[in-house]
């Protein structure tokens, strides 16, 4: 079953041209992108808000294959991946969220909510709780901070025992000043994550997201030099509130 906004927007499409576009009840899943795309908008250039302060995406399917491309930078490649799996096996969400995440990394934000919304709505727990990380990206990006908040909240206490949403939540944090909080979900990350493979599995949209999430496990692990180099790095970035919560770093604050 389509998310409501998913069903209207491929309803409007079918309307406007039925010979062109199937019925929404006639789409694979796999399809749903395709037409979001091709037939309501087609791309458009990332604007990030002035406000954006960008955390991170997380993939839900294995860390190879379509997961793996997407991470390397080869998009078309991760895309045709994980439409076969959606195609082999529609029920199987995870691939709809890796989906949404690689047109979300090319400038598709609308494209994006849609399939994350599906993913809400009709996933299972594992798989919502990425896509509502994803969502919490994807406020944060338009820079609305406390929507954000809401939707890595909502996917923490889906299972807090993930360290993915904690990550979220520590980014975003100290995106706004929070050190305290920041600190405070880093180390619960990082003690969920203890070898890593969470965070490895991070998609970046944005340079300036990985940059931030390394100075700040930096400065967690004692390693002031590592971090300031980050941190100046990181004020150097396109993103005012980035840049900001950089200064401050390096201020000692």
């Amino acid at each position: 079953m389509w998310a409501a906004g998913t069903l209207d927007a491929l309803l409007d499409c079918w309307q406007r041209d039925p010979v062109r576009y199937p019925h929404p009840r006639l789409a694979s899943t796999a399809a749903l992108a395709a037409l979001l795309l091709a037939a309501c908008g087609g791309a458009e250039e990332p604007r990030p808000s002035e406000d954006a302060a960008p955390l991170v995406s997380t993939l839900a399917t294995a860390p190879s294959g379509g997961a793996e491309r997407l991470r390397a930078g080869e998009v078309a490649a991760a895309r045709a991946s994980f439409e076969a799996a959606l195609d082999a096996s529609p029920d199987q969400l995870g691939a709809l969220n890796d989906l949404a995440v690689s047109y979300l990394v090319e400038g598709h934000p609308d494209a994006a909510r849609r399939l994350l919304d599906e993913v809400v709505s009709t996933g299972s727990p594992p798989e919502q709780q990425a896509a509502l990380v994803n969502l919490g990206e994807l406020y944060a990006l338009e820079g609305y901070l406390p929507a954000a908040q809401a939707h890595l909240e909502t996917a923490r206490d889906i299972d807090p025992a993930r360290p993915g949403p904690w990550y979220a939540l520590a980014i975003l944090a100290d995106a706004r000043g929070d050190l305290p909080g920041a600190r405070a979900a880093l180390r619960e990350a990082l003690r969920l994550d203890a070898d890593g493979a969470a965070r490895a599995g991070f998609a970046y949209v944005y340079a300036e997201e990985r940059v931030h999430l390394e100075a700040l496990i930096a400065e967690q692990a004692g390693d002031p030099a590592g971090a300031a180099a980050r941190w100046r790095e990181l004020s150097q970035g396109r993103f005012p509130v980035l840049a900001g919560a950089a200064q401050r770093h390096l201020a000692g604050e």
